[in-house]
């Protein structure tokens, strides 16, 4: 079985340095380091893997709703599935894009 990737073009910038990988911790303090982040860039990308994924929809939102509340949006979100090449097994990914208004 052979799965495709379809990639579209974002008009939104994400370096390495606004790219937030979301790890197993308390909530809280990732969506603080997060929110650090946007702070200091405007945007910020917070990246997920499996398990973790709704730990990052989390963090969005505090971010959004409690934070930053009608001064930040979620601009994207990209979900995507990879098959792993040791194992085979199907592993997702999340990529959230917010930005400060």
């Amino acid at each position: 079985m052979e799965i495709q990737k379809a990639k579209q073009e974002s008009s939104i910038k994400t370096d390495p340095e606004n790219e937030f990988s979301v790890m197993d911790g308390p909530i809280m303090q990732s969506a603080t380091d997060a929110l650090m982040i946007l702070s200091k860039f405007g945007t910020v990308c917070l990246k997920a893997r499996g398990e973790l994924i709704p730990n990052a929809v989390s963090i969005a939102n505090i971010i959004t709703e409690n934070f930053l509340k009608d001064n930040s949006a979620i601009d994207k979100i990209d979900l995507d599935s990879e098959i792993h090449p040791n194992n085979g097994k199907l592993i997702s990914t999340i990529e959230i894009i917010l930005s400060k208004n």
